[in-house]
């Protein structure tokens, strides 16, 4: 789930409802250098037992300006054990990634981003692939397939519409369990699905849709109902 500026009101009345269907939660983008409320509504996220992430621009920003190591220290700071490493806003060299990424698997469960936030950058296939090992291999948990929040760019075309092929060259290669398709829009939840069932690991999922998410995942709502709630297939 997505975190774009929360109140703790808004976490608290989520986590009422949607507490158990939570698995992580990412403050998007640098919020949290900016939220007001940041250390008390991570303190409702961690009596709920949710890891939280920060955006993988700020990691970015840090890599950019040589703030590593102040990152670093800002995360303990918080308590935060999870971290996401990037490269889909500024250029990152795969080295320079592969390093980090090697670095900081050794204290945090990373979390590395593959893909490019520009619509009209298209990269081809076997890059994707290549990228991805490379990440897995250096240490990440799982690698998520970029998209942006707007579900416009990486593994989907500027109007929304799945990529296919591309997810299926990713996934010849690599088992989906390892990846986190981020899948902002309804319609591509359900391609997601259909293609690779109910717990297919799926980001940026804003905070209003998680129960609409679950009950997808459930066969409760009509785009799923015959997949996976009538004949039980998933």
């Amino acid at each position: 789930m997505i975190d774009t500026g929360l109140s703790v009101a808004e976490v608290s009345g989520l986590l009422e409802v949607a507490g158990e269907i939570v698995d992580v939660v990412k403050l998007g983008w640098g919020t949290a250098l900016v939220s007001a409320n940041l250390k008390p509504k991570l303190e409702l996220y961690r009596e709920r037992g949710i890891p939280v992430v920060l955006g993988g621009t700020l990691t970015e920003l840090a890599i950019r300006q040589g703030r590593v190591e102040g990152l670093v220290a800002w995360l303990l700071e918080l308590g935060l054990r999870h971290v996401e490493i990037s490269d889909g806003t500024i250029s990152v060299e795969q080295e320079v990634k592969r390093e980090l990424i090697e670095r900081l698997s050794r204290d945090f469960t990373v979390l590395a981003e593959v893909g490019s936030k520009d619509t009209d950058f298209i990269m081809a296939p076997y890059v994707w692939v290549e990228q991805i090992e490379r990440d897995l291999a250096a240490g990440a948990w799982k690698v998520i397939a970029e998209a942006r929040e707007s579900g416009t760019a990486g593994i989907y075309r500027a109007t929304g519409e799945v990529r296919t092929g591309l997810i299926d060259e990713i996934v010849h290669a690599i088992e989906p369990e390892r990846l986190i398709f981020e899948a902002p829009r309804r319609e591509q939840q359900v391609w997601l699905l259909k293609r690779f069932g109910t717990e297919c690991n799926l980001g940026n999922i804003a905070p209003t849709d998680v129960l609409s998410l679950e009950t997808l995942r459930l066969g409760l709502r009509s785009d799923t109902v015959e997949r996976f709630a009538l004949d039980g297939d998933d």
